[in-house]
């Protein structure tokens, strides 16, 4: 292999994310602008797509304007839009008067008829009033609206409206919320700085359970927060960007927060699913008891309301609220209170808001969802009562600084009323508070450490070119900790007797912080570029006529990347298929390897049951695993046999020197045995063991057994006789009826007699499972035991070298050394590296000790007359 070339391709993945705009002086901004805000100004335009994440009070608003302005002027005209929520435009169209830069109110496409700037509202890009195509430069004004990702109608058609469109596109907003990751992703998606899904794979690990439900990996955490700040700006104070920024004017205020607990009625708890009755009640345990919650205790909460206003009543004051009922309340319990609300005129509600926040209103209710964005109210207000508490921490602190700002005079006091059951909602508000201000911390330090200009390149300098090799051989493993490209061409010809492999799914994962990583790459024909480095190299060191099993998975496809508004699935495995035959493999087949529907629709939201209610049309099917075998020609292609078969010796057959040599295994060891049998050769032509059964299932049996007991009943049933498709949806819709038909798992699926189908693959049997018992980190996409175990079973024999070049935990290499072979794998992730090493070590210990049956039969064996124990030793 030309290694040149593969060290060239390598380095042409280092190029850093190139500035889309252009450079400006600080001459030509506007010298109305603070010295600090005229630098993120030069530096957002440079960027050309950036995100302004800065504290309450920093000037987002004039610098959105400057920017936007610039951007023109350089153009020498072309229209500019920013869109902002309702009851902000008053404040940009004061801040575009103070700075003398025209900008025009819009609500329809029709209305900007020349070129300059434009302001509208979301609403009526929502609607498809407003058009934002043909705008040289977008600015989203408190861009959390975007943190619905993927769930909103608005999220979905700014995705739609702006995909391909204007190159200079930037977003604004004081409170990215650090423990919602998928809000970031979502900015970073608008923006054009990377794609969801490859923001998910490269930095979290997910839940199965639940779609945007996002753990950081520990050791992607430094990487992930630097790459965030190539970017984005987060920026707590003037001096962030350096000392010689002076932070005079930009003094928060003190918080006065003040917590009201008020008594719960213990005598209404929800008795458990299971009828077991509670005797106190608590709102953890579902959002329709904590809304039922504040229905039962709205009285109670409301007096305490009344008591604090009456404290000081000349003050102005917001009264937060969620519930309707509760803004009914307020309104007949405070009548000179002005509510806002959704069904509301909109002009109506905006010109609530503008009267409050010049101080003409002295009540204002509204929720933290509908009024926490953009507004400022730190000239005439200081007071705020939340009604009631919930679990938005995003609302929550967006509602804060609607008060807690740069230039408030005043301290900042909010109660915060809460009912006995609601101490936990309490406690993970707080501990998400904690979290946000560390976090803004630690951003500010990011930028504080390496300097505006410099936070891209030193993003880039987190990955790693290259790989210090490392080889530990035990008696039955070789584990090398390399780059699986160098190290496949290091490797003798026909070395290898097997090869079984996950490869990663193109640009869908990435596991490495490394260019060598495969997953590092920007699309499917990138991907596939480098595996042609790898591929010929593959072929090489497996002998001829021997395996190469591949497993794959198709790869779904958002449909804001489409442009069809509906999710696609991209066909990867028959990319797999092509790419290896392209290099000299022969394709022999797939085996199908059934997955659960029901989870995979919690981790797209692609199967969903309630949009399939809406159409029909629109959703697809499950998405199984393949494993897809090859095979290298063999030296001598009149028979087609292997150059050195894997022979299965059938009963007592007999060898040329007259011995007969069992089959069997026990742990990788060899025990006496009858060969293959033809009972064997059936499981494995198969794919998976059918259990038994005597009777059809009842609806009684399907009432009273355990969900992993029906389960195991269930397949018995559908394995052992003729399938009733009728009595199948009457089964499933019994335990509907008796909510005993759970929404996280696939509790009936169906089975397949085929034998290109594996249904009976154990989906948690993986390294993973023995990571997660040490606590250390699981890896991304784990292969399960029982695919490995009949692969290499099936195709190899004992004492033979089996290699997977993208070995992970070492899953293969384990496998193999548990029945009898010699594992060899090439991994690049030195964490996983490590850990596998340690199975592997493990596995090879376990072989060696004999276990107590071995013992057992040891010790009922005669021993030869010199071994045996004399009297007095006995």
């Amino acid at each position: 292999m030309d290694t040149t070339a593969y060290d060239q391709f390598l380095r042409d993945k280092m190029a850093l994310a190139k500035d889309q705009g252009f450079d400006v002086s600080s001459h030509d901004i506007n010298p109305l602008l603070k010295d600090f805000q005229k630098e993120i100004v030069r530096w957002a335009v440079k960027g050309g797509r950036r995100a302004l994440f800065t504290a309450f009070g920093t000037g987002k608003s004039f610098m959105q304007l400057e920017i936007c302005r610039l951007i023109l002027q350089h153009f020498g005209g072309g229209m500019g839009l920013i869109v902002c929520p309702l009851g902000v435009r008053q404040e940009f169209t004061r801040d575009a008067a103070k700075l003398g830069t025209p900008i025009r109110f819009i609500r329809t496409t029709g209305e900007a008829t020349d070129d300059g700037l434009y302001l509208t509202n979301y609403e009526s890009v929502r609607e498809g009033k407003l058009d934002p195509r043909g705008f040289t430069v977008v600015s989203l004004d408190e861009a959390a609206i975007l943190r619905g990702f993927g769930g909103t109608k608005t999220f979905r058609t700014l995705m739609g409206l702006f995909e391909g469109t204007s190159t200079y596109r930037f977003v604004a907003t004081a409170t990215p919320d650090p423990n919602e990751y998928i809000e970031l992703a979502a900015y970073a998606d608008f923006l054009g700085i990377m794609e969801t899904g490859e923001i998910k794979t490269r930095f979290f690990k997910r839940d199965s359970t639940k779609a945007d439900k996002l753990t950081l990996h520990k050791s992607k955490e430094a990487e992930f927060w630097l790459w965030c700040s190539s970017w984005a700006l987060f920026l707590q104070r003037p001096s962030d960007l350096g000392p010689e920024y002076s932070d005079e004017g930009y003094d928060v205020p003190p918080l006065d927060v003040r917590w009201h607990e008020v008594p719960s009625d213990h005598t209404k708890a929800v008795p458990e699913r299971d009828g077991q009755r509670r005797m106190f009640r608590d709102t953890v345990f579902g959002l329709s008891e904590a809304a039922a919650e504040k229905r039962d205790s709205l009285d109670t909460r409301l007096a305490q309301m009344t008591a604090i206003l009456q404290e000081a009543p000349d003050e102005h004051y917001v009264l937060w609220h969620d519930l309707e009922a509760e803004r009914h309340a307020i309104t007949k319990t405070v009548p000179q209170a002005t509510a806002v609300y959704g069904s509301q005129d909109l002009d109506e509600r905006e010109r609530a808001i503008i009267d409050f926040s010049e101080g003409r209103l002295q009540y204002l209710a509204g929720k933290p969802s509908m009024l926490g964005a953009g507004v400022n109210w730190q000239y005439y207000c200081h007071r705020a009562i939340y009604l009631g508490i919930s679990f938005k921490f995003n609302d929550f602190i967006q509602s804060v600084h609607r008060l807690r700002r740069y230039l408030q005079a005043h301290p900042v006091r909010l109660d915060l009323i809460y009912t006995e059951a609601e101490r936990s909602v309490k406690k993970v508000l707080v501990d998400k508070w904690e979290r946000y201000d560390r976090q803004c911390a630690k951003m500010s330090a990011l930028i504080q450490e390496h300097g505006l200009a410099n936070l891209t390149k030193a993003h880039a300098m987190q990955r790693s070119l290259g790989v210090q090799r490392q080889v530990i051989e035990g008696e039955t493993f070789t584990l090398v900790n390399n780059d699986c490209v160098l190290e496949t061409a290091q490797m003798p010809e026909a070395s290898v007797d097997l090869i079984v492999t996950s490869i990663p799914f193109a640009f869908q994962y990435e596991y490495t912080p490394s260019y060598n990583d495969f997953g590092h790459t920007e699309t499917n024909a990138h991907f596939w570029q480098q595996m042609d480095f790898l591929s010929p190299e593959l072929l090489r060191v497996l002998r001829p006529g021997r395996v190469m099993c591949i497993h794959v998975k198709d790869r779904i496809v958002p449909g804001g990347l489409t442009g069809l508004g509906f999710q696609t699935l991209h066909p990867f495995h028959a990319e797999a298929i092509l790419h290896y035959q392209q290099h000299g493999f022969a394709f022999l087949g797939m085996k199908t390897i059934v997955t659960d529907v029901v989870r995979e629709n919690n981790q797209t939201y692609r199967l969903g049951w309630s949009e399939q209610c809406k159409d029909g049309s629109r959703m697809g099917c499950g998405v199984p695993e393949y494993v897809l075998l090859f095979r290298r020609p063999p030296s001598d292609s009149t028979n087609g046999y292997g150059d050195v078969p894997v022979v299965k010796l059938k009963p007592h057959t007999e060898t040329p020197n007259g011995q007969v040599i069992p089959y069997d295994y026990d742990g990788g060891k060899i025990v006496p045995g009858t060969g293959y049998s033809r009972a064997t050769w059936q499981l494995d032509a198969h794919g998976f063991a059918r259990s038994s059964g005597n009777r059809f299932l009842t609806p009684e049996d399907m009432l009273t057994l355990q969900h992993a007991e029906i389960y195991k009943r269930w397949r018995a049933e559908s394995q052992s006789t003729v399938y009733n498709f009728a009595r199948h949806m009457a089964l499933g819709e019994v335990l509907e009826r008796e909510k005993r038909l759970p929404s996280t798992f696939m509790l009936m699926p169906p089975h397949s007699w085929h034998p290109d189908v594996w249904t009976d693959i154990t989906r948690m049997r993986t390294m993973n499972m023995l990571q997660e018992r040490k606590g250390q980190e699981m890896h991304l996409c784990p292969l399960q035991f029982d695919i490995v175990e009949r692969l290499i079973t099936q195709f190899s024999m004992p004492g033979e070298t089996v290699y997977d070049p993208f070995a992970g935990l070492m899953t293969v290499p384990y496998m193999a050394v548990k029945l009898g072979r010699v594992g060899m794998g090439c991994e690049l992730n030195t964490r996983y590296y490590l850990d596998g090493l340690h199975y592997c070590q493990e596995a090879e210990k376990q072989r060696d000790v004999p276990s107590l049956f071995d013992l057992m039969a040891y010790e009922r064996q005669e021993l030869p007359d010199a071994l045996e124990p004399q009297p007095e030793e006995a």
